[in-house]
């Protein structure tokens, strides 16, 4: 189902109550009607295969409203009671339907959210009248959302600079102009006001904003340096994780380097890398390099499972299997400064577990 033209995502399907009424008949067409945000009727046509007399009745939904709303999140919707087969509720996930079953989903308002200030100690690299650089930790997540309603950046924020933030993300996201992955480390930029942020904002969106990574990875990439320009789409098989796709989805280059090898009779192929984004996908870097099949070490998402390599370094396994989470960090970030209009640079140290098992790992492979 296509977004209407100009709405948001987080608008579409969050801000007010909806109804969605489906039903399929035998000549394989679909009705379906919603009220959005202004109480105005939408009503979109579509046109399914006999195929889906049978289907559970999450995936035909997520087959429907893939492109808005999670199966997950259609899964909690059919467990809470806010989906009806028939004009009766059903709670089972897996409930078949048949030709000409109509069903009904209702998207109820959201809960009023009240994001706390926190006394969280950040990491601030630079602070004016409109922009604050702040070096997140691996392990914290950028703003609160599903399962996360505290100890993130956002609430630390709240905390340290209280109205001094920019309004346009709304009160889930203030001042939050981008964001990178909960166990990623490294730098960050963040509004104080509406201007600055819509200056940034832009500059994001023409991908002009300069940003470097560095990561562990397995093995060695080959060449040592090079371009991936694979385009990247939500994955078909899970839809919390994205995928290359050939046919489909978004622009996404990543220029990477390699910066230096690991690897002697007791440690495995491991090298640092440097990437460089012209564009700012979902897990971009994480989806590229699994996809050369270079994975980052400790990426439990698209990295490689945990395999036992014969004679290696116990002291090195050891760094590697605690080491528990994606070895992968933003080391810097460069854009024109909003009112100061001139290029501002900013880099940002590793964290020590990341930078000691660099350094367990060059000193093994000597």
């Amino acid at each position: 189902m296509a977004r209407p033209e100009g709405v948001e995502p987080s608008t579409f399907w969050s801000e007010a109550r909806r109804s969605i009424q489906l039903s399929y008949e035998r000549y394989d067409v679909i009705l379906i009607q919603y009220i959005k945000q202004f109480m105005k009727e939408k009503v979109f046509n579509l046109e399914i295969t006999s195929k889906s007399s049978g289907s559970r009745i999450d995936k035909f939904l997520q087959s429907k409203l893939d492109k808005e709303i999670s199966r997950s999140k259609i899964q909690n919707l059919i467990r809470n009671g806010f989906v009806k087969l028939n004009n009766s509720i059903i709670l089972e996930n897996s409930k078949k339907i048949k030709t000409n079953d109509e069903i009904k989903v209702i998207f109820p308002p959201p809960s009023l959210v009240q994001i706390e200030p926190q006394a969280i100690s950040l990491n601030i690299l630079y602070d004016d009248e409109d922009i604050i650089i702040v070096n997140k930790p691996a392990g914290m997540v950028v703003h609160p959302g599903a399962g996360n309603s505290n100890h993130t950046l956002v609430n630390g924020l709240l905390f340290h600079f209280q109205n001094k933030l920019s309004n346009i993300g709304g009160k889930l996201r203030p001042g939050i102009v981008h964001r990178i992955d909960k166990d990623t480390s490294g730098v960050l930029v963040v509004a104080k006001n509406d201007f600055a942020h819509n200056y940034l904002s832009k500059q994001f969106s023409e991908h002009t904003i300069m940003r470097t990574y560095e990561a562990l990875v397995w093995g060695f990439p080959r060449p040592k340096n090079g371009k991936i320009n694979e385009k990247i789409s939500r994955s078909i098989k899970n839809r919390q994780l994205m995928s290359v796709s050939k046919n489909k989805g978004k622009l996404a280059i990543t220029n990477y380097k390699t910066i230096e090898l690991f690897q002697n009779s007791n440690v495995p192929k491991i090298s640092l890398i440097e990437c460089k984004l012209e564009t700012g996908r979902t897990h971009q870097i994480r989806v590229h390099m699994n996809f050369k099949g270079n994975p980052i070490l400790g990426d439990k998402s698209y990295g490689k499972s945990r395999k036992k390599f014969k004679n290696i370094d116990l002291n090195i396994e050891k760094k590697i299997i605690n080491f528990n989470r994606q070895a992968l960090h933003a080391k810097s970030l460069g854009f024109i400064h909003p009112t100061k209009k001139k290029e501002f640079f900013f880099q940002a140290d590793r964290p020590k577990d990341f930078d000691m098992l660099i350094k367990s790992l060059r000193k093994c492979s000597i």
